[in-house]
């Protein structure tokens, strides 16, 4: 280190002065922008009959497209540091909190919706007389 901390805030982003992390971040960002859209991909398909983990999933998918895009294009058009790092501690930040404060109440409640509907469906359907229809006396024909 030549500078302060805080000068490194206000240079170029590229490879001359960040040569350590300039190519593992640019690197990583594009990792991570290719495996968030795998996971979305996978995931709704496994869960489309599920609206609150669609939900989820596209939340995390629309932050990560954005975190991750604009950390390629800081890198590409050679921006500020402070950008890069803002983008960083928001971006990863609101990843966090979208899935570990924002979406597991909902989450809680869809599945305990779930647990009620099976368990009235359970209930109705216990006796085998509730699944056959009975005959009423109006439809008895005499001969």
């Amino acid at each position: 280190m030549e500078r302060a901390p805080w000068d490194y805030l206000f240079l170029s982003f590229s490879q001359p002065n960040f040569g350590l992390i300039f190519h593992p971040t640019w690197i990583a960002s594009v990792a991570f922008l290719l495996l968030t859209i795998v996971l979305y991909w996978a995931r709704t398909r496994a869960l489309h009959r599920h609206p609150p983990y669609l939900d989820m999933w596209e939340w995390l998918l629309w932050t990560g497209v954005i975190t991750f895009g604009l950390l390629i294009v800081y890198a590409v058009f050679v921006f500020d540091y402070i950008f890069v790092l803002a983008t960083e501690i928001v971006g990863i930040g609101l990843l966090v909190w979208i899935r570990f404060v924002r979406f597991p109440p909902l989450l809680r409640a869809y599945e305990t919706k779930l647990a009620k509907e099976r368990f009235f469906s359970r209930t109705k359907y216990a006796r085998p007389e509730a699944t056959i229809r009975t005959r009423s006396k109006r439809t008895r024909r005499r001969r």
